[in-house]
């Protein structure tokens, strides 16, 4: 289960592609872009999300 700290990660990179998608149609005049941002806000919770479920995890494996 060790590749689960590292995936978490996939989520901040999807973020970040999602942002610079949303400001390139947002200067585009392209009306899609809340689409983008809400996906990239997505993304940044379920990095903080799958963050705390493996803490809770590793925490919970320490105890036994």
């Amino acid at each position: 289960m060790g590749y689960l700290k590292y995936t978490q990660y996939v989520y901040i990179a999807f973020a970040v592609f999602f942002i610079y998608d949303g400001v390139t149609k947002l200067n585009e005049g392209n009306e899609n872009y809340p689409l983008s941002f809400l996906i990239a806000g997505m993304a940044i919770f379920m990095f903080f999300f799958r963050r705390r479920f493996t803490k809770r995890f590793d925490d919970r494996n320490k105890k036994q």
